[in-house]
């Protein structure tokens, strides 16, 4: 597609997807039962900037709304793909621009996260859209990320383990026991 092509297709969605109303009825057409029964879509704003990183502006344009929902402040991102043919990883690149706009949340002075919903509006020509929007389905072994990613990461809090215990860890046990007395003046 050519670059004014891109530029057409962007200035079309960002002329209807920038009328607030207009959006609002995007949303609850397009979003499902369960997000939409959370989001007050009488609150849906325009949120200014973008997500998407320079190198891809010219292949995509996105739209990040906010709107309040039962839980607080949360965020509707959409992302129009410009490219002629799907992308395999689009999940993923969801994902990052999801988390783009909760360090931007947090940049903002806030000390939580928003929740952020991803929709990828898609207009290509290879009919239907042939890959996930699942970012687990990214991974070479689906289940192992979704077994680490959908729980709390791994803590190694050396400070609740018994000393014993630290012996016991064979060749890092000193920099756990160092670690752990650091702080300790008459340590030696």
């Amino acid at each position: 597609m050519s670059k004014s092509a891109l530029s057409q297709h962007d200035s079309l969605f960002k002329k209807f997807l920038g009328d607030i109303p207009i959006a609002q009825d995007f949303l609850e057409a397009h979003l499902p039962l369960h997000l939409r029964e959370r989001c007050d879509f009488s609150t849906l704003a325009m949120e200014s900037g973008s997500v998407i990183e320079d190198d891809l502006r010219t292949q995509c344009s996105d739209m990040i709304y906010s709107v309040q929902t039962n839980s607080g402040k949360g965020y509707i991102y959409t992302v129009v793909e410009h490219q002629s043919r799907p992308e395999k990883l689009m999940a993923f690149r969801l994902l990052r621009y999801s988390v783009a706009a909760m360090q931007r949340h947090i940049e903002q002075g806030n000390n939580t996260l928003p929740v952020v919903i991803p929709v990828l509006f898609y207009h290509g020509t290879t009919s239907p859209y042939p890959y996930t929007t699942q970012w687990f389905d990214c991974f070479a072994d689906p289940e192992l990320a979704e077994s680490v990613y959908r729980q709390a990461f791994p803590l190694v809090d050396i400070t609740t383990i018994p000393d014993e215990e630290i012996l016991m860890h064979r060749r890092v046990a000193l920099l756990q026991l160092v670690q752990k007395h650091i702080r300790t003046r008459d340590m030696l």
